[in-house]
């Protein structure tokens, strides 16, 4: 089966790369679209008790998030679709994505490597949303 659009669900870290080289190489064969979302860390979780901060922090994160998308898409060697970045709930977000954008597949990436870890992943809200095919990578 092939792929015409695929969404991959990457974090501001290295492992990303091995995600998005997986959807480049999904579409590629059928010049298909890549596309990208990530979720933006909200401050707030961090510490409540700096609210004249948190508006600072906020674009700085947001600065960095947009960093590391854009060195993402220039080490990808293939043109991405679109980058999003998202706050709240990342099951949310890929469904209205998938509908709109009309992605047949998404990719995520699991830490977990127990039996009761994988059940509970973040993957699951991204499975129980999603009604496309969903990839999840093993990351070491």
């Amino acid at each position: 089966m092939s792929y015409s659009h695929v969404l991959v669900a990457v974090a501001v870290t290295p492992e990303s790369h091995r995600l998005l080289d997986r959807a480049v190489s999904l579409v590629k064969p059928v010049n298909g679209k890549v596309s990208l979302i990530t979720i933006a860390t909200d401050p707030e979780l961090f510490n409540q008790m700096s609210a004249p901060m948190l508006e600072n922090l906020r674009e700085v994160m947001f600065e960095e998030t947009h960093t590391f998308l854009e060195a993402l898409k220039t080490a990808a060697g293939y043109p991405i679709e679109e980058t999003i970045i998202a706050s709240g709930e990342l099951g949310e977000y890929i469904h209205d994505i998938c509908e709109k954008n009309d992605i047949d597949l998404v990719i995520c990436g699991n830490h977990n490597q127990s039996f009761f870890s994988k059940a509970v992943c973040s993957a699951k809200s991204v499975l129980a949303a999603s009604r496309r095919d969903l990839l999840l990578v093993a990351l070491d």
